[in-house]
């Protein structure tokens, strides 16, 4: 492993050790829930209520996994933005191993639920065009946890980059820079907006990959 991928995983072990630390915060008993403890548990309705949105009650099991993957790859995205830290995200290899759980895990979840009955997933609605079919929704599934994996690098890796090029005009501009303490809140809030989009459209993907799977044989 290069030095750079190594730099990398202990990075994803930094942004793992700071969602499970809050997690332990927030789980200390007390008369009141902490606001902490109110943040987790909003967010957890949201997970909730997306995975139901896609899949219903049945997809309930798979909160866990989606919030889990939701949480790593939101603070590995965060971690960015802190300066002298680089965001695990911005490279391809963790990208690759979430998007490869992601795509392992739901073919297994339609396997045990439909046999190999879900095998129709990939046939088509035409038993005479289902080899051709077939084809083109094996290479179509293969293809997303490549999309996913480039999707949020290069959002990443571009959002790192454009951060820069922020911050050098910032410095170099004497008008920017006499405006500095606003063109710092801009790039903070364009560079978050990035880092929970990505997140977002990583747990959504996930989810609508699921539901396929999981709710093949109930259509």
């Amino acid at each position: 492993m290069d030095k750079v991928s190594w730099t990398h995983v202990q990075y994803g072990v930094l942004s793992m050790a700071l969602v499970l630390g809050l997690l332990a915060l927030a789980g200390r008993p007390g008369v009141r829930p902490t606001p902490l403890q109110a943040v987790w548990e909003g967010y957890l309705r949201f997970v909730r209520k997306m995975v139901m949105e896609n899949m219903g009650h049945e997809g309930l099991r798979y909160v866990p996994l989606i919030a889990s993957i939701g949480l790593f790859v939101f603070f590995s995205n965060l971690l960015g933005m802190v300066p002298g830290l680089e965001a695990p995200t911005a490279n391809v290899n963790t990208n690759l191993a979430l998007a490869l759980i992601v795509f392992f895990f739901y073919n297994l979840e339609g396997f045990r639920l439909h046999g190999v009955g879900y095998l129709k997933h990939f046939m088509g609605p035409n038993v005479y065009l289902a080899p051709i079919f077939f084809l083109i929704e094996v290479v179509s599934h293969l293809a997303r946890p490549i999309t996913l994996t480039l999707r949020l690098f290069a959002n990443m890796k571009g959002g790192a980059m454009l951060l820069l090029v922020l911050v050098s005009l910032v410095i170099k501009n004497p008008v920017i820079m006499a405006l500095s303490p606003i063109a710092l809140l801009f790039i903070i809030a364009i560079k978050f907006l990035a880092v929970f989009i990505q997140a977002y459209i990583f747990m959504i993907l996930s989810t609508v990959y699921m539901a396929g799977a999981v709710e093949h044989g109930e259509h």
